[in-house]
């Protein structure tokens, strides 16, 4: 390791899960006795960055247009890691939102995605993303359960690349810089 090398960690500081408040202060201990080699990326989560993905309802092929709402309300109401329910006028968005057990913006962003990438080969949760973020392949092994759209490439180094590179997603990776 160089001098100079630095380590970028992805920390879900969320400001209203107290779970994640509290690792965020203990982590914060540590980076500051790191010496500058270690930086945190203020971001609420992940999952997060693929909601905003703008490619992610043509690539994942979902047809649930009340899910796509939500999302296109969701992404709109963000204002300093939260979901501001005040910019929702949709009673049932509002509903969705407030619905869940243990209320966190967090949540939200990860129950939301986890609508989009239902297919076996699209999630994003766990250790590794789905076969179909990063392999050449849109192919579900359950024909039944086929929720695949078409991404304009099938290359999946290109993928990976569109969705690091994508405008929406190279604008929030600025703001958490």
């Amino acid at each position: 390791m160089k001098e100079d090398d630095k380590y970028y960690i992805s920390f879900d500081y969320v400001v209203d899960n107290q779970d994640i408040r509290n690792k965020y202060r203990m982590l914060k201990l540590i980076t500051d006795k790191a010496e500058g080699k270690i930086i945190i990326l203020d971001m609420i989560c992940f999952e997060y960055l693929i909601l905003a993905f703008d490619k992610l309802v043509a690539w994942t092929g979902t047809g649930k247009t009340d899910k796509i709402k939500i999302r296109e309300e969701v992404l709109s109401a963000i204002e300093d890691h939260r979901i501001n329910l005040s910019r929702i006028d949709d009673e049932k968005i509002l509903q969705y939102v407030a619905g869940f057990k243990r209320y966190s913006t967090e949540r939200v962003m990860k129950s939301l995605v986890g609508e989009f990438t239902q297919n076996e080969k699209w999630p994003v949760k766990g250790a590794l993303m789905g076969e179909c973020w990063y392999k050449d392949c849109c192919v579900s092994v359950h024909l039944g359960n086929l929720m695949c759209g078409k991404p304009e490439i099938e290359d999946g180094n290109k993928k990976m690349r569109m969705l690091i590179q994508s405008e929406t997603v190279r604008d929030l990776i600025e703001v958490i810089h």
